[in-house]
């Protein structure tokens, strides 16, 4: 093939499209959100190539393939389902990818259900997307593989006897090596792992831990630490990188900037008046540290009365798994701790301290509450990256918004000139928090967030892709080139953001 025709092959858990019942009795296919589907579009558009993953439909029919062929047709590049059984799901997504490596991977191994029977489907399934790969590929395909649900894929690929460049990123925490030990399968996933050319993270914390643990637990490679490469016995080369990834930037903030977000945050502001308006928006998962993040408003409100009828936290929790009884019990612990503190706080003239929204919020209600709010409170008990914080960020054009971030959240490290950082775990510390961002003056908040506007530019999620890609093509891997107009100018980002921080 020519290099025209080489192809990015992007693997995932699931597809960038969302499959639905039409009127006919048939489906409908609709784009999926998120940062992965906005980097990878544009490449993908312009250059060709497959997206492999899970339809989200276990019976898989006709209408499925029709509905992807229609959805194959709009986005210009080719759409491969892999057919699971809702058996396969069960073991693989919600018993290993859910009940051990994700626990696991977020340092709470506590939670983990080492249950044989799910490392046995999760093999299987991994089997069955490589599988997919190898019918819908060529040998001059670039390959890059995406997170938990997919350790395997390599070992799979190369048993196959595939022999082209590979890459995989890890959207999700790797856990040092104490924690890694615990897993039962250790040994095996670690050099599935390795049979990737090269291995992305999202923080540099990551890569450190991952090469840790190989050169702990695997005798037969050599480390380059400069370089960050390890060396094979067979005579490969694995490249390891830190690629923190960002979000659409400009996108939120001219949202951020239209009419309808404009209205709606002013109509929240005007329900609660004369308030300093705090926001949680988390998925309902235990490693979100929801339940912690109450408490430490609550000791914020008992320890400083000078709150009290002066702020309002706006939880929203994003439904997710309710049907898992660990989870069910995390939504009973929040609504209970949200029942406690407003019951505790409560003033007749009508302040209630928190406003909770227990439902999925779409992109013009999520935007417009982070135009309304003045502080957000994001605080993981850890995160691989937190776009939340991120998208806040992006949307404080007035650059009047104070973030408080948790310290084990990925952004961190590139978010902590800005953001008032705290250990989640640490009820007064964070109720302290509180405090200083609601008492801060206003040229101290506006100094801070432009530091965060400017760091959130500078990794958007175009870059991310950029960055992934160039450090393919520094291991010879032969990346997929990126489109000509895929980054703007450095002189055009540059002046626009000049001009929107001035």
């Amino acid at each position: 093939m020519t290099e025209r025709e080489r192809r990015l092959v992007v693997v995932s858990n699931r597809l960038p499209f969302v499959l639905s019942p039409g009127p006919d009795g048939g489906l409908v296919s609709r784009p999926g959100s998120g940062g992965l589907v906005t980097a990878l579009l544009p490449v993908l558009r312009d250059r060709g190539g497959v997206w492999v993953g899970w339809p989200g439909i276990t019976d898989h029919t006709e209408a499925v393939d029709a509905a992807l062929a229609s959805a194959t047709g709009k986005a210009g590049y080719h759409l491969a389902p892999v057919a699971l059984t809702a058996e396969d799901q069960a073991g693989f997504y919600h018993g290993f990818s859910n009940e051990v490596l994700w626990p696991l991977f977020h340092d709470l191994q506590s939670l983990c259900n080492f249950d044989p029977v799910y490392w046995r489907s999760y093999c299987e399934v991994n089997h069955k997307y490589a599988q997919v790969i190898l019918s819908e590929t060529y040998k001059d395909d670039f390959v890059w593989v995406h997170d938990y649900q997919l350790l395997l894929l390599a070992a799979e690929l190369r048993r196959a006897g595939v022999t082209s460049p590979l890459a995989f990123f890890l959207h999700i925490p790797f856990p040092p090596l104490d924690i890694y030990l615990k897993l039962p399968w250790r040994f095996t996933l670690l050099r599935a792992l390795l049979e990737y050319d090269l291995i992305g993270f999202q923080t540099l914390r990551d890569q450190r831990n991952f090469m840790h643990c190989v050169r702990t637990l695997i005798d037969d490679v050599s480390i380059s630490h400069r370089s960050s490469q390890i060396h094979m016995p067979d005579g490969r080369q694995v490249r390891v990188g830190s690629f923190p990834i960002g979000i659409d930037a400009a996108a939120f903030q001219r949202q951020a900037r239209s009419p309808a977000v404009i209205a709606a945050a002013d109509t929240l502001r005007a329900e609660l008046p004369n308030r300093e308006l705090i926001l949680g928006v988390d998925r309902l998962d235990y490693t979100k540290g929801i339940p912690l993040r109450l408490e430490a408003f609550r000791v914020a409100l008992r320890q400083f009365p000078d709150l009290q009828e002066r702020v309002t936290l706006i939880q929203v929790v994003v439904p997710s798994r309710d049907d898992i009884p660990q989870y069910r019990d995390l939504k009973l612990r929040i609504e209970q701790l949200v029942g406690e503190i407003n019951g505790e706080f409560t003033r007749p003239g009508g302040w209630v301290p928190i406003h909770y929204v227990y439902r999925a919020l779409d992109r013009l209600d999520l935007v417009a509450y982070y135009r309304a709010a003045h502080i957000a409170l994001v605080t993981p008990l850890k995160d691989g990256m937190n776009l939340v914080a991120k998208e806040f960020c992006a949307c404080s054009v007035d650059s009047d918004g104070v973030l408080i971030l948790s310290e084990f959240a990925g952004a961190a490290a590139q978010l902590q000139h800005g953001a008032l950082l705290v250990n989640p775990y640490d009820l007064e510390g964070t109720a302290e928090a509180i405090h200083r961002a609601c008492a801060m003056p206003a040229a101290e908040r506006r100094r801070r967030m432009q530091l965060l506007r400017r760091a959130v530019n500078r990794q958007s999620v175009f870059r991310w892709v950029n960055g992934f890609l160039e450090a393919a093509i520094a291991s010879d891997l032969d990346a997929f080139p990126l489109p000509d107009d895929y980054l703007p100018s450095a002189e055009a980002e540059h002046a626009y953001w000049d001009t929107e921080l001035a």
